[in-house]
């Protein structure tokens, strides 16, 4: 098949679903080379329909505070203490893989996005 750049929800699906058939490929050839261009195809469509994962944790966090109009006492029980949440606000405290699940959970976004 010949692959152009998606444009809607349902190429993406389509050249998904192509990716993950030919993804353990060890092939050299048309086979890698399509796979090759579905990534990248993939990635394209990506940016420019999901900005959100192009940012900075802490922008995403705050972004999705000011959306939900919840204040950084609301994370104590998703990051701990205060002072824990006023550090990773901050930019003093990393995010670690617990905080980056509990906060996929709490704001409904793709855990890459915390990670």
């Amino acid at each position: 098949m010949k692959w152009k750049v998606l444009k809607t929800a349902k190429d993406y699906e389509k050249a998904a679903k192509r990716m993950m058939k030919i993804f353990h490929t060890e092939e050299e050839g048309a086979l890698l080379d399509e796979l090759e261009l579905l990534i990248v195809l993939i990635k394209d469509y990506d940016d420019r329909n999901f900005p959100l994962l192009n940012m900075d944790p802490l922008q995403v966090i705050i972004l999705k505070m000011n959306e939900m109009g919840i204040k950084s006492k609301d994370l104590v029980p998703l990051i701990g203490s205060k002072g824990h949440v006023s550090a990773v606000l901050s930019g003093k405290r990393e995010i670690t893989l617990k905080m980056a699940q509990r906060l996929r959970e709490f704001f409904q976004l793709p855990a890459e996005v915390f990670i």
